[in-house]
């Protein structure tokens, strides 16, 4: 483009800016997957339910923490009101220069913590103080930066103010004060302070939830991974200066309080003014999140046996992060309805049976595959059978029927299977498991009744004494009571008049007690051994001869109830029809994702880059070496040619082969004998990566050499 101008100049044209189209998540959703149709609709579903789940294990979270985030206000209340009213209990602290501390232990799911402590910080900064300080390990490897990181995080509070002065000085750049507890203390008395009464305008005002002169309160997420001196340096100067400003150290702990002496000598731990504080166990949590998300009607979708069974043994034997338990319970959700074609019937009944109407051609074939629907067109009729395979509305209203009764199956399944735990799960030896989830993951994988351990528990059920038996039917009452399904009704109303007449057998158990007094009464006369010998035989005989009581009687007669509701209802899930629409049963796809195998992967990414890559240069034969794959990955695959003992130099002649090879260079010239240095460099730095991840390793025996450390595919 020509250009007129006076004076010589540099011009700049800007291109019409093209608006590059963002890709959206339903975009990644539908990317890749085989079932394109309705895929909106299903990641539209799957994202409502998801924010349904959300909210509510974020009120079961906020609800578990409370009591623990009860007992540290009431700490940091009580030690803030003997602060600011200079009680005796108060002076003797500041005599002894003692820092109120909590140490509050968390367990050992690391992951969770973070969540416990920003629900800390919120209420603290909401309701106690402004002035809440986070510290990492990581974040403070020396006392210098612990200050500098304490001196900004305190720099950065929001401190309301009328004064634009006063604003000005309290939002002073760190880098330009003394990063150290007396700089501190000074911005803790300018930021407090009242102006007098000449001038009321610049008072100092928080908000009104705060406390006046608020504590600083400084929290040690993980305790255990703070050098000691840092923590006792700091400990030290602040207790010089704890009557300047009131302080309180929060230590979050993961394995064991005696960590604290671990870390603090005698001299520094005194210093500390300790109180514990436990949270709930890791396990009683994760128990609360299973009732809340699983073992309900609320939320149509399901886990299958194997799936859940991956969640709980990557919970016990990994983490023990309920975190990532929900994160596991996310990651299933995700994949069924990406997966699923019929996933988008996983909803609310009534907005599924309204959807059952718009389904296509195609989707009732995909109904029709399904193992559980074709297992119940074999149990119809002729007649039924062939109305379900050719007539398209005829299957619409079946389905709507079968999604009812799916329905119906859960409202009864989740109260009997709490009514069978609230009677096996106090018996010795816990023949069904001790916790609600074992019973439930028995009761989705097969018939329980037909199980050894069901029998033994029903067996003990029928000796448990009377106090024993009303007490689970109490429960059994009241489970059934607050259940909405309208078939327990009668159940409940049964087990009622259960509980009355057990509590009408005080007599008879009075006289049995007075016959059973007589007999030992009897045993106790002096008598020779004949005369012993013939009274035992003689009692035994009549216990065996004996009719059962009518205690007895109801006892048998209770059970046999009981049972008879745990085989009507405890059916397995997968004998539902159209069960598929709900339960997600993949776990190896599950397992894939989340229990980590760094060694086939890194075998995986190492002998077959076009794998992750995706770069279709990098395909190759099975067993050859693409000319153009990364270095490591050709020396990676001439590694494995070798045998204990590899020679370098041999190495690096194949390594140079193949490089050559790749730049379509002459090999047979004589000029190519002699290894250029960049080659010789990218061999270097690949052995040096391949020693990295642990292949190989330097040998004493040559030189020249270096030992080879794997063997095989991983």
């Amino acid at each position: 483009m020509a250009t007129c101008s006076v004076s010589k100049g540099c011009f700049v044209f800007k291109p019409e800016s093209k608006k590059r189209k963002l890709s959206s998540a339903v975009d990644y959703f539908s990317k890749g997957n085989s079932e394109t149709e309705d895929s909106g609709l299903r990641f539209d579903t799957c994202q409502l339910l998801w924010k349904q789940i959300k909210f509510e294990t974020e009120q079961l979270q906020e609800g578990l923490n409370k009591n623990l985030l009860d007992n540290l206000l009431k700490f940091l209340r009580q030690s803030h009101s003997d602060f600011k009213q200079k009680k005796t209990e108060w002076v003797c602290r500041m005599k002894a220069s003692e820092i109120p501390t909590a140490a509050v232990v968390l367990g050992v799911n690391v992951t969770d913590h973070d969540l416990t402590f920003k629900s800390l910080c919120e209420v603290l900064q909401d309701d106690v103080t402004p002035f809440v300080v986070s510290l990492r390990s990581k974040e403070c490897p020396g006392i210098k930066y612990l200050l500098q990181k304490l001196m900004i995080q305190l720099m950065g509070c929001q401190v309301d103010t009328d004064s634009s002065e006063e604003e000005e000085h309290a939002k002073i750049s760190p880098n330009r004060i003394r990063c150290s507890v007396a700089s501190l203390t000074d911005w803790y008395k300018n930021v407090t302070k009242k102006t007098d009464s000449e001038s009321p305008c610049k008072k100092r005002i928080f908000s009104s939830r705060h406390w006046e002169s608020p504590p600083v309160v400084v929290i040690f997420k993980d305790i255990e991974s703070f050098s000691p001196k840092v923590l006792q340096d700091f400990i030290v100067i602040s207790s010089h200066c704890i009557h300047e400003f009131p302080l309180v150290l929060i230590f979050g702990i993961a394995t064991s309080p005696m960590i604290i002496h671990k870390l603090l000598p005698h001299s520094v731990s005194s210093l500390l003014c300790l109180e514990l504080f436990q949270s709930l166990s890791c396990k009683d949590h994760l128990t609360k999140v299973i009732d809340k998300l699983i073992l309900t009607r609320q939320f149509p979708f399901k886990l299958g046996e194997k799936v859940l069974q991956v969640l709980i043994n990557i919970f016990l034997y990994h983490d023990f992060s309920v975190h990532n338990f929900i994160k596991g319970f996310q990651l299933s959700l995700l994949e069924h309805f990406y997966s699923n074609p019929l996933s988008l019937l996983c909803c609310e009944l009534q907005e599924a049976k309204k959807r059952v109407h718009f389904l296509s051609a195609s989707q009732c074939e995909n109904i029709r595959r399904l193992p559980s629907f074709r297992r119940f067109v074999e149990s119809q009729v002729s007649s039924k059978q062939t109305v379900l395979l050719t007539d398209d509305e005829g299957l619409k209203k079946t389905v709507e029927d079968l999604l009812q009764d799916l329905n119906t199956y859960h409202e009864n399944y989740f109260p009997i299977l709490r009514c069978l735990h609230a009677a096996t799960s106090s018996l010795p030896k816990h023949p069904l498991g001790k916790q609600i989830r074992e019973l439930y993951c028995d009761c989705l994988e097969k018939r329980v009744w037909e199980t050894e351990e069901y029998e033994s528990a029903i067996q003990l059920v029928r000796m448990l004494a009377k106090d024993e038996l009303v007490v689970i039917l109490e429960k059994c009452v009241e489970i059934l009571t607050s259940a909405s399904a309208q078939q327990l009704g009668t159940s409940a109303e049964k087990l009622e008049e259960y509980l009355g007449q057990l509590k009408n057998f005080e007599a008879e158990a009075s006289d049995d007690q007075d016959t059973s007094i007589s007999s030992l009464k009897e045993l106790q006369k002096k008598t020779d051994l004949y005369h012993l010998q013939k009274t035992l035989l003689e009692i035994k005989e009549s216990r065996r001869l004996k009719k059962l009581s009518k205690f007895e009687m109801l006892r048998f007669e209770i059970v046999d109830f009981i049972d008879g509701l745990v085989r009507k209802y405890l059916v397995p899930a997968e004998m539902q029809t159209l069960h598929e629409v709900m339960y997600f049963n993949a776990a190896n796809t599950l397992r894939e994702h989340l229990n980590a195998a760094p060694r086939i992967a890194l075998h995986t990414a190492l002998n077959n880059p076009y794998f992750y890559l995706k770069n279709e240069s990098l395909e190759s034969e099975a067993g050859a070496i693409s000319k153009t794959a990364p270095d490591i990955c050709i020396a990676y695959k001439l590694h494995l040619e070798c045998g204990r003992l590899i020679n370098l130099v041999d190495w690096l002649e194949a390594f140079s082969t193949v490089i050559v090879a790749a730049e379509n260079s002459d090999v047979t010239d004589p000029k190519q004998d002699q290894i250029d240095d960049i080659t010789h460099a990218r061999f270097i730095r690949a052995v040096s990566e391949l020693e990295l991840l642990g292949f190989i390793k330097p040998t004493k025996q040559k030189t020249d050499h270096v030992a080879r450390l794997t063997w095989g595919s991983c």
